[in-house]
Order: structure tokens, then sequence, then C-alpha cells
């Protein structure tokens, strides 16, 4: 997206997002600290509780408000509300509007909210020249949450055009119903669906548990406290995880392109590489590609993405993500899913929570405080 302005809570309850200390769980060695770019933040624009966002049609990027409003970036600003679903979701705890995706062509726009049941469901409009109709809304998905926290809620389309939907575990604290490490479960679970091969949606035939009776057919993957941000790879469709933590560790978790799913993370056996509570590490347990302590440093992870845009070339190829407590912005260097190198980027946005990639690959971060802030070069 070209905003050339380029001169360019909920989540206080939502335990979502940790800091950094940064601590390397599967490289051989701790990646030492190096400041891989120089980069600064710049406001282009102001929002209501600014939650997700994604790349929109015609070079633009869409906005999402927690209440329940979506907006539109574009190079004249931010537009008035063009989809309002606030009577339909309640803010109640980590609750709200969460999430939003477009599919590859933008014919269909998703909304990832929690219904006023308190229920995480995913809708579907018809896009038609770039707008939302209002009148083609259906409900793709819905799964009843035990509790108000942990409802994940992240959405969006993989690199194989099949959608992805991210839920926690369920709430409360500890995993009291063990749903991470349960198969017959959607929550604490990253979801796979065809949303136009079926209705309400179809499984996609290569997901993992598709012939286990005892699993569910949309699980992709499982052991998830609370997936709140995830993102795949532009350059490589890479997945990263940004798995927030009990009370001691935040973790990110990597799974490659061409991975078959099925890869557990370990919840709620294990915090990140460490038993939880006197748990037993599982035998398929894939520890995180990196985990970070909560001594003072923040205490929710906030996922974000590759850098492959053109504006800042010494990050190209690192994986940039934030705190919600600390607001801290660092990046990852990443090989053959080992972190080789890790950044403090030197900026502090504040209550991250959440990244925002447009369609020329450049970031932007929102801030749960009203900031909508492009990286750019310092």
């Amino acid at each position: 997206m070209k905003v050339r302005t380029r001169s360019s809570a909920i989540i206080g309850t939502i335990c979502l997002v940790a800091s950094l200390v940064l601590t390397t769980a599967s490289a051989d060695e701790p990646a030492a600290p190096r400041q891989a770019a120089k980069v600064t933040l710049k406001e282009v624009a102001k929002a209501q509780n600014p939650i997700a966002g994604a790349a929109g049609p015609g070079d633009t990027v869409w906005i999402a408000e927690r209440a329940g409003t979506v907006r539109v970036l574009d190079h004249r600003g931010l537009s008035k509300p063009v989809l309002d679903i606030s009577a339909d979701t309640t803010t109640d705890g980590e609750r709200g509007l969460l999430g939003i995706a477009f599919d590859k062509k933008f014919r269909h726009f998703y909304i990832s909210f929690t219904n006023l049941e308190g229920t995480s469901t995913v809708d579907e409009f018809t896009v038609r020249h770039g707008r939302i109709q209002p009148a083609t809304r259906r409900t793709v998905l819905a799964q009843t949450q035990p509790y108000s926290n942990h409802n994940g809620g992240d959405i969006r389309f993989g690199p194989d055009g099949y959608l992805y939907i991210a839920l926690g575990d369920g709430g409360a604290g500890g995993d009291p119903h063990g749903n991470g490490q349960n198969l017959d479960t959607l929550l604490g679970k990253l979801l796979r669906i065809d949303p136009l091969g079926g209705k309400p949606y179809a499984i996609p035939p290569d997901n993992p548990f598709v012939n286990d009776p005892n699993a569910r057919d949309e699980i992709w993957a499982y052991g998830l406290r609370n997936p709140w941000r995830f993102s795949f790879d532009a350059g490589t469709g890479d997945l990263l995880i940004g798995d927030v933590g009990q009370s001691d560790w935040e973790e990110i978790d990597w799974a490659s392109a061409d991975s078959k799913g099925g890869e557990n993370y370990g919840w709620s056996s294990m915090e990140g590489s460490h038993p939880f509570r006197g748990g037993t590490e599982p035998a398929n347990h894939v520890p995180p590609i990196h985990e970070y302590d909560r001594s003072g440093l923040g205490c929710s992870v906030t996922g974000g993405y590759v850098y492959r845009g053109k504006a800042i070339p010494a990050l190209k190829g690192q994986y940039v993500f934030s705190d919600y407590c600390d607001g801290t912005l660092r990046a990852l260097r990443i090989k053959n899913g080992k972190v080789t190198g890790e950044s403090d980027l030197g900026v502090n946005g504040g209550e991250v929570v959440s990244f925002v990639q447009d369609g020329d690959g450049e970031l932007y971060a929102l801030n749960i405080g009203g900031s909508i802030s492009r990286i750019d070069p310092a």
C-alpha cells in the first residue's frame, strides 16, 4: 500500500502478547542481539481501538476496530466505517471484533468476532467492486467459548488458498479443561478450512487428522494457549505463530511451508520449552523457535510478519514482532527453522496488539490506544 504521507482494553485483559528477554529455544546457542535496521514509526492515522488489519483491494489497508467497525486506509487517510457489526459483538473481557481477512482475489471478506452469546464466530461477505455486500453475510464457523479470555480470533488465508483460524484454549488460567492437548475440540488449535468448498465449509482433504476418528477434521496444529497473531511469510510460505504464555514464557512457533500439519506446540503440558506445572513433554512436542521470559520485560507476545517490503532493505527477511506490555519492536533472523539473530529495532509502539502487512510488503503497527503507524526507514 502506498499511503504517501511518508514524511509515514481488550488486551489489557487480553493477556495476549509478552516481552523480550528472547531466548532461542531451538537454536544451539542463544542469539546475540543485533541492530539489524534503523527504523522509525510514522503515524498515518488514528482509530478507535484498532485491533487487526488486512491488505485490501486497490492498494488499501483495511482496519478493524475492536467495537465492531471496519475502516479503509488509503492515500486519503482513514475512511468512515465500511462495515459495522457493533450491534452483534461484545467487548467484554478479551472479546470483540478480533480479526479480518480477504481471500486472494478480494472477492470475499471475512470477520472473526465474539457474538453476544460469547461464541467465537467467523462470518463471510461477498465483495463487489471493492465494496462489502452486507446482504450476503453468512456464518462460516462458530465455537462456544467457556470464558471471556484466550479467545484467539486471528484469521487469514494461507498460500494454499485455505482459511486458517486461530482459537485459544477457552480461557480462565492453566487450561482447566485440557483443551490444548485434546484433539476432540477446536479450542487451543489452529484450524484450516475451505470456506467456499461447502456449506458452511469444506475440510481440505489433506488436513492431518481427517482419518482420525478421535480428532476434529478442521485441526491443522494444536497445543496452543492463545495464538493471538499468526502469519505466513510472503516470501517462503512459512508459518509463524505468536502464542501468549501463562505466567513465565512467551513463545513464537514456526512451521515450514511444506509442513503437512499436525504440529503439537505443547500447551498445556509445556509453556514454551518448559514443563508447565509438572507436566510431561509430549513425545511429538514441537518447541518454539524463540521464547522470552516475563521478568519485567513484557506480558503478552504480539506476533507479526516477515518483512518483505522495499523501503527498509536491512530488515528484509526478518520476522518483526512486539509485546503488548513492553511495546518494543524486535526482529528475528530465521534460517531453516532456527533463529540466527535477534535485534531491537530501537522504536516503541506502545500497546501493540497487531501488525498489518500491505500489498507492497510494508508493515504497520496497531496500538490499541488508537495509533496506526507505518514502520519506515529512520
